[in-house]
């Protein structure tokens, strides 16, 4: 909105009007204002939440070998980090932009899916909140979407980068001249990065085309389903999500910018997108949302995200990622996410393997991963046995698990960076 005043008032002179067409001014604004809006707003939701009795249903101390009690702490937390997210983007953001468009969309949708599911939590008193089918269909279904509108939105192209060989054994990077669609998506550590989805679904012949926008719709689909999922299971521990996804979302705005701007897409050898750099607005809203609403969840949280957070978190990152064609480079960067939820998986389908062989076997103490790290002996299932029942040798408190798997997230975000030239 006032994007567009400014850009109008531009045309009478106005002074400092012209800032508004620069993206790191808008940027940087929005990163300041979600921050405002996330510790004003987040205090008297909390207030809100508290008269209200609106509580977190409640977790046993026992899981937790230092016995911090989480009584009496609301959740749906995530209501804040949603409305900083969305007030600064609507304020100073190009709402005709697709890209942007498409967030928006990603936001409100896993947003009150979540909030479906923590309402039947909290006021329907189910410790199962929403049943899993319905969540795998409205995660389904969101991914579905943002597959589609890039498939048919004719904003939704890019410029391929081509390598011209010299004379002297180096390289030029140029981009195409016309942008259009493309199935490309980088891929790490390989030279030139793109890997076209109609090349993998060549063994169709003259269909590899329509195949490979398939491929690509079904991708979306499982990136933002498994990253969505990942993020909420990481939702564990006070301040350990909203800190790994606002590192993660550092990350993504500088793929989002060097993407949308020719000269550095040229430098780092990748394709460029226009119009990308409407998301390093979108995303800096997103980490100041993020990094506001720590300031209230870090440890001891005085609120918790809920599945209204952090299923909405998941969705922005999965989206975010395939917009900007840097799907495959989540592996890395969501490492944390992957393996919370691989260490579910393994947790579960090893348990369920050995119980048909009659025994009660389990790999880890206790799943997703960063339980395992404050499980004590004694809090074990002594009908079952456990192949890493000795690792770690002691517990860890909650804030020190989350303080390493942030460093951890740090050391991703970098390597993801360092992909762009190491290759």
């Amino acid at each position: 909105m006032l994007y567009y005043l400014f850009r109008f008032l531009e045309q009478f002179n106005i002074p400092g009007a012209h800032l508004w067409s620069y993206i790191s001014f808008r940027a940087l604004l929005a990163l300041i204002l979600s921050l405002i809006i996330s510790a004003w707003f987040g205090a008297k939701f909390i207030r809100w939440m508290k008269r209200r009795q609106i509580f977190e249903t409640e977790r046993d101390p026992s899981i937790d070998p230092f016995g911090v009690q989480k009584k009496g702490v609301p959740t749906m937390g995530g209501i804040i980090i949603i409305v900083s997210l969305l007030v600064p983007v609507l304020l100073l953001g190009r709402m005709r932009n697709i890209y942007l468009i498409l967030m928006i969309v990603t936001t409100l949708w896993l947003g009150f899916l979540g909030f479906m599911d923590d309402y039947i939590k909290i006021f329907r008193k189910n410790k199962d909140g929403l049943k899993g089918k319905y969540k795998i269909v409205g995660q389904v279904s969101i991914g579905f979407i943002v597959g589609l509108t890039l498939y048919l939105s004719p904003d939704a192209v890019m410029r391929e980068n081509i390598s011209e060989p010299q004379a002297d054994k180096t390289e030029i990077v140029k981009h195409e001249a016309e942008a259009h669609k493309s199935l490309k998506t980088t891929i790490p550590f390989t030279k030139h990065h793109n890997l076209s989805y109609s090349d993998v679904m060549s063994f169709v012949g003259k269909h590899k085309v329509a195949a490979g926008w398939i491929l690509f719709v079904l991708m979306t689909i499982l990136v933002v389903t498994a990253v969505s999922n990942g993020a909420n299971l990481n939702d564990g521990m006070d301040g350990m999500c909203a800190g790994n996804s606002a590192i993660i979302g550092v990350v993504l705005g500088i793929l989002a910018y060097v993407s949308g701007h020719i000269g550095y897409a040229s430098y780092f050898d990748i394709m460029y997108i226009p119009h990308t750099e409407e998301l390093v607005i979108f995303l800096c809203a997103f980490v100041g949302a993020l990094v506001g609403f720590l300031w209230y969840n870090a440890y001891p949280a005085q609120i918790f995200m809920g599945d209204t957070g952090s299923l909405t978190i998941g969705g922005i990152i999965g989206v975010c990622a395939v917009i900007i064609h840097k799907e495959l480079l989540l592996p890395i960067l969501c490492g944390i996410f992957f393996v919370e939820s691989l260490s579910v998986i393994i947790q579960t389908q090893w348990f369920k393997l050995q119980k048909r062989k009659g025994k009660r076997v389990r790999v880890f103490r206790a799943t997703p991963i960063h339980d395992n790290f404050r499980k004590l002996d004694s809090q074990l299932d002594p009908t079952s046995t456990y192949v890493f029942k000795g690792w770690p040798r002691r517990p860890f408190h909650e804030s020190k698990i989350t303080f390493r798997f942030w460093i951890i997230t740090i050391i991703l975000a970098a390597i993801t960076i360092i992909t762009l030239k190491i290759r």
